[in-house]
């Protein structure tokens, strides 16, 4: 299969909270505008930012890790997308060199042009610092520019412009300032709001779009956002195609019943892809509004946010008493993190408030003040390694003994705990899919 090319910018920056799901955002929002086919990824197992990304660009938002997903997943992804699209935006995750693998590794591996964002507010000459490490401190990283955030005013701007280096820069023959792509006015009706998790759901807010296009009208004014179609070439990438993995029909004939609403919402889209390659036929429903399970051979419980929806979950009778019913007949249940906390005794929330769940396991769960965990993580199963993460603020005391635990893919951390009650494994530990077809195949047709 022929290479496919595309303009592609990682998108970047020093730490987190500098604003790359912000620029992001705009650049999606923008240029779906304008009428592109704009697709976005997001570097790293993350569930929050995507959902801005996919209201900004329409389109379905696929998660990038080496690790998790391997090269070959992503070099499928990418090519994909390049062969169908007028722009491929990444946004990256922590720092440009923050964890491992970072987002500098994929933009070496893939040869992705890094734009890097930086938040300017409480700093001048530094400014050009910050930029000429974060282009040299890792030889052979693409570059292509750095956008300054929450700029106070145009001589602010000037003084930032003026603190980085032509080299760092690449100014071009003639003039053209390549590099600087401009700044972003400090404006806090730009924000995104955020909570312990992370950014608040797009789909939560009533005025998300007016938001996003709040922030793609004052990218526009940046040199980024003047570029046309032919400026973007600069940046073009040619994405080879891996080869074709095909994939074997193992859920073919069975049907997989999905919770999906606000109180679970942490699904990625790849995810539902490889149970649909599988062969299976999805339905969903939704817990919050008290629907039962829909007729199906197996269950999934995604993760969301089951904490901020405790009242309503422990009123949902119909629910409750169809999924009880469901276990009973031993039908699979794979329960992920927030999927899996509604099925013990209770919640106690951080106010110390503690709500009754469905009590379909034994033990309680308590949410924490800190986060509880957080990394990449491995299940080694009779058919192989799944691989995936876990990310939680709650902790979770049981008498049941786990059936297996997850390793921390870097030795670092702790292993999360995988229960079992007849057909249903439960844990804090979000899966990959696509990592390991014949363990996802176990996790649907066990019993």
């Amino acid at each position: 299969m022929p290479s496919a090319t595309c303009p592609a910018l990682l998108i970047s920056a020093p730490a987190s909270g500098q604003g790359k799901t912000t620029v992001t955002a705009a650049l999606a929002r923008l240029w779906t505008r304008r009428g592109a086919r704009v697709r976005v990824f997001k570097c790293g197992p993350d569930f929050l930012d995507p959902h801005w990304h996919a209201l900004a660009s329409g389109q379905p938002v696929d998660n990038l890790d080496l690790w998790i997903n391997g090269e070959t997943d992503i070099r499928a992804r990418l090519h994909d997308a390049a062969a169908h699209s007028d722009l491929i935006l990444i946004e990256g995750v922590m720092g440009l060199f923050d964890g491992e693998p970072s987002a500098a590794d994929l933009a070496v591996k893939l040869g992705l042009p890094v734009l890097a964002v930086i938040d300017a507010g409480a700093m001048a000459g530094t400014f050009g610092a910050l930029v000429h490490g974060l282009r040299h401190y890792r030889p052979g990283l693409p570059w292509a520019g750095v956008l300054a955030n929450r700029v106070a005013s145009e001589g602010h701007e000037q003084m930032l412009r003026a603190s980085v280096r032509a080299d760092d820069l690449g100014v071009q023959p003639g003039g053209i300032d390549a590099g600087w792509l401009g700044g972003l006015r400090r404006d806090t009706g730009f924000a995104l709001p955020e909570r312990h998790l992370g950014l608040t759901s797009a789909a939560e807010l009533p005025d998300a779009q007016q938001r996003l296009d709040a922030l793609a009208d004052a990218l526009e004014y940046t040199p980024l956002g003047r570029l046309d179609a032919a400026g973007w070439q600069r940046w073009a990438v040619a994405f080879e195609a891996p080869p074709e993995q095909p994939v074997a029909p193992l859920l073919r004939g069975r049907t997989v019943a999905v919770a999906r609403d606000a109180a679970f919402c942490f699904i990625y889209p790849a995810n539902l892809d490889t149970l649909r390659a599988l062969g299976a036929e999805l339905v969903f429903f939704s817990p919050l509004a008290d629907e039962p399970v829909p007729d199906c051979d197996a269950l999934w419980l995604p993760g969301g946010y089951p904490e901020l929806h405790a009242d309503a979950l422990q009123q949902g009778m119909r629910c409750r008493t169809s999924l009880a019913a469901h276990i009973a007949a031993g039908k699979p249940v794979w329960a992920e993190c927030g999927g899996m906390m509604p099925l013990f005794d209770a919640i106690t929330l951080a106010d110390g408030v503690r709500v009754p769940m469905w009590g379909l396991l034994p033990g309680e769960v308590a949410m924490q003040p800190r986060l509880a965990a957080l990394g990449a993580q491995r299940w080694r199963t009779s058919r192989g390694e799944l691989r995936g993460h876990s990310f939680h603020y709650s902790t979770l005391t049981t008498p049941l003994l786990p059936v297996a635990h997850t390793e921390p893919a870097t030795g670092r951390g702790q292993p999360e705990a995988v229960y079992g009650l007849g057909a249903l494994r439960a844990s804090y530990f979000h899966a990959w899919f696509a990592s390991n077809l014949e363990a996802t195949e176990d996790l649907f047709t066990l019993g």
